[in-house]
């Protein structure tokens, strides 16, 4: 297993022997305050536990302050270009700036930056993502690009921008190595890795919509979670926010890594199912996934919706409770044991009640 030095961002401290957090990024105009702070908002409701926003000019930059007010959660400020930027997101409270020390311009800028980041306690994320990696640009044409040699290259840039932070006595570093494809993201952190002990944002770039780039950041994150690497989690997403915060979630709870709502299980149906399943079980996840209070209650809980009374309560006899659909009704059962039939139309608010009556 790796093991990685420590970094604070915000309340959280992100390394070896340290939960792997969860983060996402805003798709909001930043410079519009309420907007953005409105979304950080329903994401902290979702789990969320890191957020970054997009700072593509001054005007985004000192809207920071305002959405800071209204959020709870460390808030990442992702720069490029502008070294003038990240200060002024730094002077207005932000927990990390994201930053490419190589294209904010002169060793001068990066030193202002760092500067402003020791005295504020601000951390730095170093992101390489392969199709902007500047080495492979010159030599485009000359060698071949294999997975092994994109990984090489992505990792040489980010050691060589993590080195001049160093050179700078700061250590407050997190870098990501990101690329759509599978090969070359996980080759690229393992290799970095094995080289340097600063901790990981892992996440597949461009990912997709949600079900292929939901499979492809299981196959990709999970594999290196299991190998230890990673910090922290972004599954990007060509969807709403909130989604790509679930998705995180479940991967690491798959791997035993965190706890997250509920164990939802639920039957594919079959020729013998008569009620609804699949509308239920949506509108179970709609209401714990966004109330974070019934989302912490829930987790832990193992609840059943299943489609027929022949293989329902047998097959979830080991769920704390759950419901056997029949002929437009269905048996509520605990621990296996059958209690009483519940018309369709109440199942959802009496699960839901059941979750907050519920003695763990």
């Amino acid at each position: 297993m790796y093991k990685t030095r420590l970094v604070k961002v915000g309340p959280y401290t992100l390394g070896t022997g340290h939960p792997v957090r969860v983060q996402s990024m805003c798709n909001t105009d930043t410079r519009d305050a309420q907007t953005t702070a409105a979304q950080i908002n329903l994401l902290e409701n979702a789990g969320c536990e890191i957020n970054r926003v997009a700072v593509p000019d001054m005007q985004a930059a000192q809207a920071i302050g305002e959405i800071k007010k209204r959020i709870h959660s460390p808030l990442v400020a992702d720069i490029h270009f502008d070294y003038k930027l990240a200060l002024e997101a730094v002077k207005q409270g932000v927990d990390k700036v994201r930053i490419n020390p190589g294209n904010i311009g002169s060793i001068e800028n990066t030193k202002e930056v760092v500067r402003a980041c020791k005295d504020h306690g601000v951390a730095i994320r170093i992101g390489v993502n392969a199709g902007s990696v500047k080495y492979l640009k010159s030599v485009s044409g000359q060698v071949e690009l294999t997975d092994e040699k994109w990984a090489e290259v992505m990792v040489q840039e980010a050691l060589e921008q993590a080195n001049v932070l160093e050179q700078l006595n700061f250590h407050d570093v997190v870098v990501s190595l990101k690329s759509d494809n599978f090969y070359r993201t996980l080759k690229a952190n393992e290799l970095f890795a094995s080289q340097s002990d600063i901790p990981l944002h892992i996440g597949l770039t461009e990912a997709g919509s949600f079900l292929s780039g939901t499979v492809k950041s299981a196959i990709a994150l999970g594999t290196l979670l299991q190998k230890g690497i990673g910090a922290t989690i972004r599954v990007s997403l060509t969807e709403d926010p909130r989604m790509q915060v679930r998705a995180a979630y479940e991967i690491l709870k798959a791997l035993g890594l965190r706890e997250y709502g509920p164990n939802l299980i639920s039957c594919p149906t079959c020729g013998r199912t008569q009620v609804n399943v699949k509308d239920t079980v949506h509108a179970l996840e709609e209401r714990i996934y966004n109330d974070k209070a019934l989302l912490q209650k829930a987790t832990g809980l193992k609840i059943a919706v299943m489609g027929c009374v022949v293989n329902g309560p047998g097959e979830a006899r080991d769920a704390d409770f759950g419901i056997a659909g029949g002929v437009g009704e269905g048996l509520y059962f605990e621990k296996g044991q059958t209690m009483f039939k519940l018309p369709q139309e109440k199942w959802v608010d009496f699960l839901i009640d059941k979750i907050n009556t519920w003695k763990k």
